[in-house]
């Protein structure tokens, strides 16, 4: 059986607690099962992982498959003080999913399935454990309806997923990010109780908007069992177009107005020399991908604006797009520098477009300056009236053996990065959410608002079961064991 490589209070369930559990769903505390519920994509478990390691296991792996269980399971941890950690597609790549303190994981993957479709409303049901691509695929051949929503992870990840850490897809300038697209929501509280909040109105003013308690709280407030989300007609039409711009700043500059003009292509990604070269082989350019699906008169006239404000670039080959398009959710390249002892991660961070460019330099500065740096790109991801997304990239070959130079670059790194996008205005996370790996910086990065977030908390789940060791919220079991 794999290490734990994350130590620390580790929470045991026992007989009386398990036979209850028993009694409400499927439970596994075998070794495999708790094994494979002990990490999710956080890369530096992934490193973990291909030296015999596990982050941390729960003691035992809860199964059920509607929203009643769900709510009897968190009743009887409630009452027993166990900690709980919600899980699905475990996609993650901030430790979200990891079990720090053992515990129950709670599999949601057995509530999946579309619910009741409201095509004149565009309205779709859907339980939170229901994949993506099987969300995609039901929606578009049984109804022509899409909900714009296409992160990379599509094929792993589910829609509770979804909300719990504020998902951005890759078609987020058309479609919004998830928060835009949920219009009801379906919770289990920590006590058993069962709220809905939204869906029954287009627009509503009953008070606050319950719903964003729940989005990106990522399980520490309530568990997600289903959603109600908006929807679009499959568009009839695509464009596409590339261009090239001498510098970053002023691929920048171009999305900004775009934008600034109304038009929202679906796509609108622009990538720095580095990785321009990397991942397109365009040398000396910085590469803006465009692309619109809609009406076809309305992705005309987006296309249009984006080569109205395009027209000081080069214009590139449209199979630029195509190769874009082809290789969009490829991860492999993770794994094999994995393989060979590098450690490597990616930041997302969004800020207004009179921030962005100090956001890129300094984030660059930042990480170049970490000893053992190997690489340091960006790209901007998704774009908005207001500001965009980073994306940066990162690599290390550390100096020193063993586990601990590799955690020691991985988490200066981090500590670098996010001290200069903080630094300079930026939000600490788009779309990957906190987790374990962020929860240190958010305190800073909230403020005093963080006090909120701990009484929320306390209000809810007064006795710190649901996802401890998240958010860098406090816990009964003391705070998590990393860095």
């Amino acid at each position: 059986m794999s290490t734990e490589r994350l130590g620390g209070v580790r929470v045991e369930v026992d007989d009386r607690l398990l036979a209850r559990l028993e009694g409400i769903c499927a439970v596994d505390a075998g070794d495999a099962a708790r094994t494979d519920h002990g990490a999710d994509w956080w890369p530096i478990a992934r490193h973990w992982s291909a030296g015999g390691m596990v982050a941390a296991r729960p003691a035992v792996v809860a199964f059920p498959t509607d929203t009643p269980q769900v709510a009897a399971v968190l009743a009887a941890c409630h009452e027993a003080r166990v900690p709980v950690t919600p899980t699905a597609g475990r996609s993650g790549v901030c430790g979200g999913s990891v079990p720090v303190f053992g515990g129950v994981a709670l599999d949601l993957c057995g509530l999946s399935g579309v619910g009741a479709v409201d095509g004149t409303s565009l309205l779709v049901d859907v339980a939170a454990g229901t994949r993506g691509d099987v969300l995609e695929e039901k929606l578009r051949r049984d109804h022509g309806l899409t909900t714009g929503h296409w992160p990379q992870s599509m094929a792993l990840s589910t829609v509770g997923g979804w909300v719990a850490c504020r998902s951005a897809g890759q078609y987020s300038t058309r479609y919004g990010k998830i928060e835009d697209m949920v219009a009801g929501l379906e919770v289990a509280l920590a006590d058993g109780r069962v709220v809905r909040t939204g869906g029954r109105s287009p627009r509503e003013a009953t008070g606050p908007d319950l719903r964003q308690f729940f989005l990106g709280s990522e399980g520490t407030l309530g568990v997600v069992t289903e959603v109600c989300l908006r929807a679009h007609p499959v568009a009839p039409a695509e464009r596409r177009a590339a261009f090239g711009f001498a510098t970053f700043v002023e691929g920048l500059e171009a999305c900004r107005r775009i934008l600034r003009r109304g038009a929202t292509p679906a796509v609108l990604r622009l990538y720095d020399h580095r990785e321009s070269m990397r991942s397109f082989a365009v040398d000396g350019r910085c590469l803006l991908l465009a692309l619109d699906e809609a009406e076809p008169r309305v992705a005309d006239a987006v296309l249009h604006i984006v080569g109205e404000e395009c027209a000081g670039a080069e214009r590139l080959d449209d199979a630029l797009v195509d190769h874009w398009l082809a290789t969009r959710n490829d991860v492999s390249a993770l794994a094999e520098l994995t393989d060979r002892g590098v450690v490597a991660d990616t930041c997302e961070v969004g800020a207004r477009w009179s921030q962005l460019a100090g956001v890129h330099a300094a984030a660059m500065a930042a990480l170049e300056g970490v000893p053992g740096t190997a690489w340091a790109s960006a790209h901007q991801s998704h774009s908005y009236s207001d500001g965009g997304c980073l994306y940066l990239t990162f690599a290390g070959t550390p100096e020193g053996e063993g586990e601990g130079a590799a955690e020691d670059w991985y988490g200066k790194a981090w500590d670098a990065v996010t001290a200069a996008a903080l630094g300079q205005g930026a939000a600490l996370s788009h779309h990957h959410g906190i987790g374990i790996n962020r929860g240190r910086f958010l305190a800073q990065a909230l403020g005093p608002a963080f006090d909120v977030l701990v009484a929320l908390k306390h209000a809810l789940d007064p006795h710190g079961i649901l996802n401890p060791g998240k958010l860098g919220l406090p816990s009964p079991w003391g705070a998590p064991p990393w860095p």
